[in-house]
Order: structure tokens, then C-alpha cells, then sequence
């Protein structure tokens, strides 16, 4: 099967369904006559043309209610923050309008859009460029959020979430964006909510979605050096949460792991933590153990991030906790 990169898959994705369905639109800062700030639409304007692939001026909240309002009005659009950090200056659309309409009008009005940029920490960009909201999003009721590990499940996912009638939050990589990957040249979709097994093991489960995949599967791999089998899960979307798929490897392994790129305080990893402990604590042969960034603002000095970020040191201590508790 053919390896292309992150971006390649993303911008596959987004030709497909624009080619699929002409009321999708792409529309964010630089976007078309500069192809992308990390080049995932180059090559859309010159194929789409300007009323399908729209720069805007670096307005989120202006062009996020653009967004908003095609949508209600029977259009699909895609709606890209350079990063997720800046749609703090939209959320008052994503969260109050967005999520909202459907409810608010009675099912009158359905918002088929998606959000999309890069999330999380990507390098020396220090603490206002380095966050991860997937938690803050997660938390607000008719929105959709999606966090893919891979250039295989962004095009899926991202197909999907183009084509769901609800508003869907779609976050990636700043750091993945050059990832290759397999993935089919026919078509495929990957439903929303149903999490991956990357890893089949019997001792302890391994719980992570985004980029942390990387660090979960080194840790995996280390893991079994000292002959512990670890089972790895990518959640692939953090709402909904395929809590069936982490119950049941946890009732096998009777250990649970979780790794996280977000704060500790009101995480997804204290969300299943939770669902774990009253679903499936019989099963338990040991506490659950987390590993989410330092409870500070990402720092800028490369020595200070990694000392602040989940690594895989941090995480096969975690699973030797568990397993010899």
C-alpha cells in the first residue's frame, strides 16, 4: 500500500469530499494563495477556485460566525484555526452558536461543520502557542471531537466528520503533519466514536489518543523488554469516548494506563479514569495511573518542555506501577 504524509491524507480528504459535494467550503487564515500554513491545501484554490477555498484576515471570531451561519443556511463548511490556541477568540461561536442551535431551535437548524487545526505542543512555540483543548471542547454538549494519531485514520475521520450533520472539533499535529503512513487510494470511511487497538496485549492497557500514540507505543515496546504485554488503545475521538472498547480491555489486562497530552485537572484521562473505576472496578488489580503534562504553562526552553510533557520514561514507570504494585 502506498505511504503518503499527514497532510497529503488531510488534503485528500478535503478534495474528495469538495469534488463529492459542492456545498463544502475550506476558509481560514492562508488557507489558499499561500496553500496552507502547513500546506494541507496545496493546490485547492488553483482546482476549487476562490469561492470554495477562502483566505480570511486573521479574524477567528468573525470568520468562525461566517462558518456558523453557511452552515445553518444549508452549506458545509470547514473552518481552519491556524491553531487551536487562536480559536480562543472564536469559541464564543463554536460554543454558544455552534453546539447550540440544534437544541435552541428545536432540530430546525442542524450546524454541519468542522473546526479544524493544529493542537498541543509543537516545539519552542512556548505557552500561549501549546496548549491542548480537546478537554474544553469535549466538555460542551453538540459538539463532536476528533483527535487522529495517523495518516491513515485523518483521512477517514476527517471524511466522516465533513459529512456528520453536528459540528465536529477535528485536532492534529502541528508535529505530525510530515508523518507517513499507509493509506488505501479507494474510499474509506472510519466512524466516529469507535476507538483502535494499535497494540494487542494481556497485562496492562494503555489508554491515548493524538501524537501520544508515539510516545504510548516506544513505551509499549519497552514495556516488553521486562516481558510486560501491554495493550494500546487510540481513542481516535475524544467525544464520544468508545468507553466499551476501554472496559473491556481493562476487564482482560486488570491494569489501566493512561497517557495524555493535556493538563491533569478535568482531563479526558480523569474522564475514563471515572467511567473505569465504577464500570469495571472489580476488574482492577491495581490503581490507575495517568501520566498528562505538568500543571504549568508549557514552558519555551527545550529542556524544560520535556521535562514538562508525557515522555515514555514517565509512562513505563507508570506501567511498572501498576503491574508491580
Amino acid at each position: 500500500m502506498r505511504q503518503i504524509q499527514f497532510r497529503e491524507a488531510l488534503r485528500e480528504a478535503l478534495t474528495e469530499e469538495m469534488d463529492r459535494d459542492e456545498r463544502v467550503f475550506l476558509m481560514g487564515e492562508e488557507v489558499a494563495e499561500y496553500n496552507g500554513a502547513y500546506k494541507v491545501s496545496q493546490g485547492m484554490l488553483d482546482k476549487f477556485g476562490s469561492e470554495r477555498v477562502i483566505d480570511t484576515p486573521i479574524a477567528e471570531l468573525g470568520f468562525a460566525g461566517i462558518g456558523v451561519g453557511a452552515a445553518m443556511n444549508g452549506l458545509r463548511p470547514i473552518i481552519e484555526f491556524m491553531t487551536f490556541n487562536f480559536s480562543l477568540v472564536a469559541i464564543d461561536q463554536v460554543i454558544n452558536s455552534a453546539a447550540k442551535m440544534m437544541s435552541m431551535s428545536g432540530g430546525q437548524y442542524s450546524v454541519p461543520i468542522v473546526f479544524r487545526g493544529p493542537t498541543g505542543n509543537a516545539g519552542m512555540l512556548s505557552s500561549q502557542h501549546s496548549q491542548n483543548f480537546e478537554s474544553w471542547y469535549a466538555n460542551c454538549a453538540g459538539l463532536k471531537v476528533v483527535v487522529p494519531s495517523n495518516p491513515y485514520d485523518a483521512k477517514g475521520l476527517l471524511k466522516t466528520s465533513i459529512r456528520d450533520e453536528d459540528p465536529v472539533i477535528f485536532m492534529e499535529s502541528e508535529v505530525m503533519y510530515g508523518d507517513k503512513g499507509e493509506v488505501p487510494e479507494e474510499e474509506y470511511v472510519i466512524p466516529l466514536g469507535v476507538a483502535d487497538i494499535k497494540k494487542h496485549g494481556s497485562d496492562v492497557t494503555l489508554v491515548t489518543f493524538g501524537k501520544m500514540l508515539k510516545v504510548a507505543l516506544q513505551a509499549a515496546e519497552e514495556a516488553a523488554k521486562d516481558n510486560i504485554s501491554v495493550e494500546v488503545i487510540d481513542l481516535r475521538t475524544v467525544r464520544p469516548i468508545d468507553y466499551a472498547s476501554v472496559v473491556a480491555s481493562v476487564q482482560k489486562t486488570n491494569r489501566l494506563v493512561i497517557v495524555e497530552e493535556a493538563w491533569p485537572l478535568a482531563a479526558i484521562s480523569s474522564e475514563i479514569t471515572y467511567h473505569v473505576q465504577k464500570h469495571a472496578f472489580d476488574y482492577l488489580d491495581a490503581p490507575i495511573h495517568r501520566i498528562n503534562s505538568m500543571d504549568v504553562p508549557l514552558p519555551y526552553a527545550p529542556t524544560l518542555i520535556e521535562a514538562v510533557l508525557p515522555n515514555v520514561k514517565r509512562s513505563l514507570d507508570a506501567i511498572k506501577a501498576v503491574m508491580y504494585r
